[in-house]
């Protein structure tokens, strides 16, 4: 049953990966099973409703970005596949994806491998696009198909957004910027959508649990905002397609 110990727990591991090329909702969803409780309904909600906690820390660090009208431009022509997409396949991956560890597993193994292959073959040299007020609003809206990828649990949104602007020639400090900017209306979206859907069925201390996962989730993404910033100056994301392989080992051993 999910109460304010565990909500802390997951707005941890929430706040911390979200925005790294991990994928936060597998972690969530590994989380839930290591602490024993069921995915159940609300549990699916929860996952998705602390996101907001974590976009939340974007808009304190990066609000003054959100005024830039050309930037802004980029911004809605790459969330308007994802959001078309979020659409139509939002049943399919609330009813049928979200929380099968089987889906999970495979798509944090195979997503952390072309994450290794990827990063064996690219050169800095390939970044042409150093600001992404720079690209096309078409390399845009890859981006955001890209991004739709990761509606598969385990994918992981900052992983495909990251990987699809690079292939695009946007440089890694700009795409993985760009991506903090681009979850404020992708994740909104996705959050709101499930609330307005669910919110009615949901008790006074079951929204308790919500707040505090929120605010946990909030606290946490900044820090890891921090970090990603200051690690991707001097090194790739092939660690994190080792460490994604490893968790997959991990959780294969323990038989999750």
């Amino acid at each position: 049953m999910l109460n304010g110990f565990t909500a802390l727990i997951l707005g941890l591991v929430e706040g911390f990966t979200e925005f790294l090329p991990i994928s936060s909702t597998a972690h969530l969803i590994i989380a839930t099973r290591l602490l024993g409780f069921a995915q159940s309904e609300f549990a699916k909600t929860f996952d998705i409703a602390i996101q907001s906690g974590a976009i939340l820390a974007v808009v304190a660090l990066y609000w003054r970005r959100f005024l830039d009208v050309e930037l802004l431009k980029k911004l809605v022509a790459a969330f308007i596949p994802t959001g078309i997409l979020g659409l139509l396949f939002y049943k399919v991956v609330k009813n049928y994806l979200l929380g099968s560890m089987t889906v999970v597993l495979w798509s944090l193994a195979v997503g952390g491998l072309l994450i290794i292959i990827f990063e064996n073959f690219y050169k800095k040299e390939m970044a042409r696009i150093s600001d992404a007020r720079q690209m096309t609003y078409g390399q845009a809206a890859l981006i955001g198909v890209a991004q739709s990828v990761a509606m598969i649990p385990g994918v992981s949104r900052a992983a495909a957004t990251a990987v699809g602007g690079m292939l695009l020639g946007v440089s890694r400090e700009a795409i993985v910027e760009f991506s903090f900017l681009l979850a404020v209306p992708t994740m909104l979206a996705a959050t709101g959508l499930d609330l307005v859907k669910s919110a009615g069925e949901f008790s006074a201390a079951q929204f308790d649990v919500l707040g505090i996962g929120f605010v946990v989730s909030f606290l946490m993404a900044i820090v890891s905002i921090k970090f990603l910033l200051n690690y991707i100056r001097r090194h790739t994301f092939t660690a994190f397609g080792v460490y994604r392989m490893a968790l997959v080992l991990a959780a294969v051993l323990f038989a999750l």
